[in-house]
């Protein structure tokens, strides 16, 4: 399980929404166990009795309110005619949050020449053959009236592989055509400059981020991979 093999400490945040005393032998229990557990908030879930606790990355643990027993998984509630998924229902609200918080003067935008409809957020990499496979389909996605807005995500991690060209780009006077051209592969101009790469690449991995292209939707969804446009534009509601 995921939670047990990979644990470091983060400060830990306890939500205000759930009994304040049930929330503290909700963490205390947890903690004695697993001491390095990353727990950022603790909420009541819609079942009586059962607490939802999210750590770093995302992952969700159902613990009751003795903190005895938990589960690791999605939360799913049985609705007339659909099941839907509350766990990735908050998660989308986090997401919706943090990349709302993001300028764009900080992104890479290519814009619809007439009405944009919605955007997409993707996380991008220079050298991902699927990153640039979407990338080849933008002038598609601007003319069905998407707002393409790109996020540094470096797979390789910080100060390995192509991050350096994704600084360049992000350092270029026009990073648009720079990183059309590192995605084209390209040699674009070695640049260096203050840069939010490597707090995009954070960011990434904060919102669940595993793999590029990932694609945050305006509402905080999460599709990870590469869709075609057509599909991508009817996943959008358009």
């Amino acid at each position: 399980m995921a939670i047990l093999g990979c644990l470091f400490f983060v400060p830990t945040v306890y939500s205000q929404d759930a009994d304040s005393a049930i929330n503290q032998e909700v963490v205390s229990r947890l903690k004695s166990v697993l001491p390095d557990i990353p727990i950022e908030v603790v909420n009541e879930s819609p079942v009586k009795g059962i607490y939802s606790v999210e750590l770093k990355g995302g992952e969700i643990l159902y613990v009751t309110a003795d903190g005895g027993y938990f589960f690791a998984g999605d939360l799913y509630k049985v609705a007339e005619s659909r099941v839907i998924n509350v766990a990735e229902i908050g998660r989308s609200i986090k997401r919706k949050a943090l990349i709302d918080d993001v300028p764009q003067s900080q992104m890479v935008v290519f814009s619809p020449s007439g009405e944009t409809r919605t955007h997409i957020t993707v996380f991008t990499d220079v050298d991902c053959a699927y990153c640039r496979r979407l990338h080849n389909e933008v002038t598609v996605l601007n003319d069905l009236g998407i707002e393409v807005r790109y996020l540094a995500f470096p797979r390789s991690g910080i100060g390995q592989g192509s991050y350096d060209t994704m600084v360049s780009a992000w350092c270029a006077e026009d990073r648009n055509t720079a990183l059309t051209n590192a995605k084209s592969g390209k040699k674009i101009p070695s640049l260096d400059c203050e840069n939010p790469v490597d707090g995009q690449y954070q960011l990434g991995q904060q919102v669940g981020v595993s793999g590029t292209p990932a694609i945050i939707t305006a509402d905080g969804t999460l599709i990870s991979g590469y869709l075609p446009a057509a599909q991508l534009s009817k996943r959008l509601g358009l």
